[in-house]
Parts: C-alpha cells; structure tokens; sequence
C-alpha cells in the first residue's frame, strides 16, 4: 500500500526539515502558499508545490499531486509513531478512513486530560481533528470547500456522512503544545470548543476565523 503524505506548510522553514527527516515514506508532499518553506528544504526527493492560503486550499493541490493509495495529512509540528505505515495498512483493512488518537507533546497534567476528551469525543464522533493526522482512500478524496476553517473537520464530517467506514489508531501521534503554551491552555480549549459549537450551528468558517486568529 502505497502512502501519499501531505504537509500543508504556513512559515515552517525553521522545523520542515526536521519533520520530513522523522518520515520514511514512499511520497512526501509539501504544499506550500509562499515558498518559505518549501526553499528551506534541504532533503531530496520531496515534491514541492505552491498553493493558494489556507490549508484546505493546500491540501486540495498536495492531493492532486498525490499518487499513493491512501492520502495522509500531516501536520508539520504532529510526529507520527515509529509504526505509522502498518499501524494505518492495518486500520485500512476493514476502514476507509481514520485518525490516529491524541498525545500532546507536552508533560502538564492538563494536557492528558485534553488528550483523554478528545479520544473520547473522536470515538463517539468518528470526526478527527487535524492535529491527529487523518487519512483517508484516495478513491474517496473528492476534495472540499476553501474553508478558513475546519478543513479537517469537514471532510471527516463529509466521510461520516458519505457512511464510510472509521478507524481510530489506539496509537498517538505527538502534537506540539506550541498554541496552548502560547496563548493559554484553558483560553484556548474554551474558545475551539465555543467555534466549534458555533460552526455545528450553522455559522460559516469565514465569520469564525477572526475569534480563532490563525495566520494560515
């Protein structure tokens, strides 16, 4: 099985390298909206293109590009198990889709409550959030809406409702911590949760980016 990983980029030229070095994959694609990342790859091999903003944007052309099986969205500061290949071989046998659970790069306790909720939340809702490295079939990647926001909610949200089959990686990823350091750990767990409610209501992405302040 043929894995395409795809690295939606925003000004990662400082760690890009170190993310692609951890990946022992048959394809790596970096999609890119301004070139700083992709002129700070110094590894071989890697297939650098450009896009408009915004990570649904991104990943719309990385996909495009992919030629693999399975279409993996990375995150570029989500480091995936050792075993990640045939932990995703394995969840595809009997899935279509699916996400790794949770782990926060990060030793405060409040971190494992944060992992243990979301895990929850994705096994009740079979809807990952980027940060847990979905993945899916090529065959079932028709591409979404240029969302500011909740890209990889959406197309989660899209599978579910399409009545495919969900995997959950009992395995964790590792995410960085670098947001909730930054901005304040319940500040930014309150105010995903209150957008998030927000978008499940009806409220467009493109009105929600200004409480999020993403620089995507």
């Amino acid at each position: 099985m043929k894995i395409s990983v795809i690295i939606p980029v925003f000004n990662e030229q400082n760690t890009i390298d170190e993310t692609i070095n951890r990946i022992s994959a048959h394809e790596i694609i970096v999609s890119d909206c301004n070139n700083a990342t992709n002129d700070a790859i110094t590894a071989q091999n890697i297939i650098k293109i450009t896009s408009k903003q915004g990570r649904s944007a991104q990943m719309n052309s990385g996909a495009k590009y992919a030629t693999g099986d399975v279409l993996l969205f990375l995150h570029a500061d989500t480091v995936l198990p050792e075993n990640w290949h045939s932990l995703i071989e394995n969840a595809l046998k009997n899935a279509d889709y699916g996400a790794f659970s949770l782990g926060i790069d990060n030793k405060r306790p409040i971190y494992r409550i944060i992992e243990a909720l979301v895990n929850l939340r994705t096994r009740i809702t079979r809807i990952p959030y980027g940060d847990q490295a979905i993945f899916m079939k090529k065959e079932h990647f028709k591409g979404y809406e240029d969302y500011p926001l909740f890209e990889d909610f959406r197309l989660m949200q899209d599978a579910k409702r399409a009545g495919l089959r969900f995997a959950l990686i009992k395995d964790r990823v590792k995410t960085s911590a670098r947001r909730w350091e930054k901005e304040g750990v319940m500040h930014t767990t309150i105010r995903n949760w209150l957008i998030t409610i927000r978008y499940l209501t009806g409220t467009h992405p493109d009105e929600l980016k200004r409480y999020y302040g993403d620089g995507r």
